[in-house]
């Protein structure tokens, strides 16, 4: 059996989610889920990142303690997750007693190693990225990211001497096969150690909310180098050296493209100082934009999930998310283009195979569903859209998994159309054509899953079968399983039309 860890970001508790961390989130989820259908020990990670002087600054506008700020934020994220059908393993907070002691331990480490070491730093900061940039990084004065004016900090810090490890930085990441994807963000951090790394501010003196620095109690770790360290907190890094050692370093990283500075050049470069390989794999993706502006907070577009569930639905939100919005570059986002995926995909689609093969097993064979025939013509066709499903699946590219799969659900809409069942008497030839349409649809149930769990678990207690949660790949997705002789419900519209 393999395993597989993956991770979300953690997400900061400054405000509410919305749906830019849901798109990181869900399409996490996703692939859990399709590592969990292979039958992979699989772990997912999900969290929020609580530290820092944004979400003091947060907490101090509303009049309540940072904590108090925390646990309100933190709990509407469980609250999301949990609407939009997000199955985590583990989600870890960083005010928790298990990660303070992991930051202590991990950092201490790389300070006795000689690798933190004290001085003074003066630079623009921005308070929304929690990061330091340079005069040449700004655009027009402001955040590159959150184009918004920066501050003038200036404070004793302790510094991570991160100029000593360009080398094995580029090493990492000239690696065959490439630990960052896709090609451009690789490129994109391979651009940064080229230029020159500069030692970096770990800790602050100005601010109380964080992890206290063991060896100099007057400084409080900056949110970065504690939020990072999540990753390894969640799989026993100072508390269970076996069950780290089990799981590390062979992560997947689901990031969005403003944090690769951090993912892939500042936290393997930590891992090595710290005694630690770096990540296995690093997956940007690019923003979730409307009307050309990316979904955030400060830009005053946000969207909550919750809203978007309310009228739409949880499957249909996911499904929207993860087959308009290709893994890596920025996806524009409106609620015309989920209403016509809703209609073409879920509703036109999927929707009406199952409506459609229900009614005329009805009909014509007593609501008892036949086998399929073992050559059927839809055979090389599921077996087309298993095998680029997969394939896509493994690479992070959800899009292209759920076209395979949808590709064979307008393939057996087609062989209904073209045998037309509903017109012929019952007999060994409708029986024939219904257990096809019938395979082809256990298939794709098993294929879709990732993506509309709980959809796909309906359409396969409606056509019979029972125990969706023991399936497994690749036999569940094998022609010919659909056993015949078992009753097939009607039942109300899937997804009705909008």
């Amino acid at each position: 059996m393999a395993r597989f860890y993956i991770t979300s970001a953690i997400h900061y508790v400054n405000d509410a989610p919305h749906l830019g961390h849901a798109y990181e989130t869900v399409t996490a989820d996703a692939i859990a889920r399709w590592h969990r259908l292979n039958g992979d020990e699989t772990w997912f990670l999900t969290g929020t990142d609580e530290h820092g002087l944004k979400v003091a600054r947060a907490a101090e506008a509303a009049g309540i303690t940072p904590l108090e700020q925390a646990d309100r934020t933190s709990e509407r994220f469980v609250e999301a997750w949990e609407a939009l059908d997000i199955v985590y393993d583990d989600f870890i907070r960083t005010t928790e007693a298990r990660h303070h002691e992991a930051v202590v331990k991990f950092l201490q480490k790389i300070y006795d190693n000689g690798d933190i070491e004290l001085g003074t730093y003066e630079g623009p900061y921005c308070v929304s990225c929690e990061a330091y940039y340079t005069e040449d990084d700004l655009v027009e004065g402001n955040c590159p990211v959150h184009k918004r004016p920066v501050e003038i900090l200036k404070e004793e810090n302790w510094f991570f001497k991160l100029s000593r490890y360009g080398d094995r930085i580029l090493e990492w990441l000239e690696q065959d096969p490439p630990p960052v994807e896709p090609t451009g963000r690789r490129n994109e951090a391979i651009g940064l150690v080229k230029q020159g790394l500069r030692d970096v501010s770990i800790s602050r003196t100005s601010l109380d909310w964080g992890v206290r620095v063991p060896w100099d109690e007057k400084h409080v770790f900056y949110v970065w180098y504690d939020a990072l360290i999540n990753y390894a907190t969640a799989i026993g890094y100072g508390t269970d050296d076996d069950r780290f050692n089990s799981w590390w370093p062979h992560v997947n990283h689901v990031i969005g493209k403003d944090i690769v500075r951090f993912h892939c050049v500042y936290w393997p470069a930590m891992l090595i100082a710290a005694g630690e390989e770096p990540p296995a794999n690093v997956w940007a993706h690019g923003f979730l934009l409307v009307g050309g502006e990316k979904l955030s907070k400060t830009a005053l577009n946000a969207i909550s999930p919750h809203d978007l569930v309310d009228e739409f639905g949880c499957d249909a939100i996911r499904y929207h998310l993860l087959r308009d919005q290709p893994f890596g570059p920025d996806g524009e986002f409106s609620q015309e283009a989920v209403v016509s995926r809703y209609n073409s995909d879920l509703a036109n689609n999927l929707g009406n195979l199952t409506a459609r093969v229900a009614a005329v097993v009805a009909s014509k064979c007593g609501g008892v569903g036949p086998a399929p025939n073992p050559t059927s013509s839809l055979k090389a066709e599921a077996d087309r859209a298993v095998a680029e499903a997969a394939d896509a699946w493994t690479r992070f590219s959800p899009h292209e998994a759920l076209e395979a799969t949808w590709r064979l659900i307008r393939e057996t809409n087609a062989y209904l159309e073209t045998n037309e069942p509903w017109k012929a008497d019952p007999g060994p030839d409708v029986d024939v054509v219904l257990g096809d349409a019938l395979e082809a649809l256990r298939i794709v149930t098993v294929l879709a899953s990732p993506a509309v769990p709980s959809t796909s678990a309906e359409i396969w207690r409606r056509i019979g079968l029972s125990d969706f949660g023991a399936e497994r790949l690749p036999e569940s997705a094998t022609w010919g399983r659909y056993p015949g002789g078992v009753p097939v419900e009607k039942g109300a519209p899937l997804f009705p039309r909008r």
